[in-house]
């Protein structure tokens, strides 16, 4: 039986899906981060962990890798040499990286027109009209991702210092963030020489936690990341009739809080990012046996 892999790759975690050639998943699998710009090497060994583990979930031998094409969505894919870099140190028998949006966006709305936003570690967008795609955002936690879960813990951390400094008031989010890192300042700042997008996200669900308990720090920050979400959304100029998805870890926290002319075009999803990385796959290798 030939197979084909659908890799997504993102700040927090790395998902694969072996499938039949004709695009039918057998299993799924995960490992850790695989944003090729922060970590090209890390990423690569969890593209291959994830990998290695669909085999096994599948019951089949691992050891077919090398026979296996793979297609791969994975963030950090839109910039740099990056993705030719990792093109070239795959164990796949044929490698095709794209960008997470890519993938996102054929999962959920097919080749048809429309557009998707991944929210989670990071942000991205993109829409499709007339066959043409065009993406907006996805530069990366330093200098983009407005929205994401990264930026938000990033947040969270600098009001907490504001509000150990005086600058700020404190409330009760700041003061638990505080006693994670035993109320020194210092630790918090430690934290922040090595942390990846990942470690910064891993503090977003505090936000959402204390804004459902009405905490004024976490509705601050959660107003500015969802105005971040809209100003991109406009940015895509979306006609009307355009369905709009919502992929990502904070999809359904980050829906109610916008604006109602988004909320009443957001639609389900017709699979995930994931389940689109296996349909292109399917699509692009099938065409390619063909071509001989």
């Amino acid at each position: 039986m030939d197979f084909v892999l659908g890799i997504d790759g993102g700040g927090t975690s790395c998902r694969a899906a072996l499938a039949t050639a004709d695009g039918r998943i057998l299993s799924r699998a995960k490992s850790g981060a695989a944003n090729i710009r922060t970590d090209l090497t890390g990423a690569r060994a969890s593209i291959v962990e994830a990998a290695r583990l669909a085999f096994e979930e599948a019951g089949h031998n691992s050891a077919l890798l090398p026979n296996t094409p793979a297609l791969l969505g994975l963030a950090g894919a839109n910039v740099g040499t990056y993705r030719r870099q990792l093109e070239a140190i795959l164990p796949f028998s044929r490698s095709v990286v794209e960008t997470d949006s890519a993938i996102a966006l054929e999962g959920a709305i097919g080749e048809a027109d429309g557009a998707m936003a991944i929210l989670g570690t990071g942000t991205a967008f993109m829409v499709r009209h007339d066959g043409v795609t065009r993406q907006v955002g996805g530069w990366g936690f330093l200098i983009g991702d407005q929205g994401g879960g990264a930026r938000i813990g990033r947040d969270l951390l600098e009001e907490t210092l504001l509000a150990h400094d005086g600058i700020r008031k404190t409330s009760p989010l700041t003061e638990a963030l505080l006693a994670v890192f035993r109320g020194e300042a210092q630790d918090v700042v430690e934290f922040t020489t090595t942390a990846k997008p990942g470690d910064f996200g891993g503090f977003a669900p505090m936000v959402f936690d204390y804004a459902a308990r009405g905490d004024i720090v976490a509705e601050t920050i959660l107003t500015r990341a969802v105005g971040a979400v809209e100003a991109s959304l406009d940015a895509l100029q979306l006609r009307d009739g355009d369905p709009l998805c919502l992929l990502g870890g904070l999809a359904p926290l980050i829906e109610p809080r916008l604006s109602e002319r988004y909320r009443r075009i957001v639609r389900e999803p017709k699979q995930d990012a994931l389940g689109g990385a296996v349909s292109k796959a399917a699509r692009v290798f099938a065409k390619e046996a063909a071509n001989g």
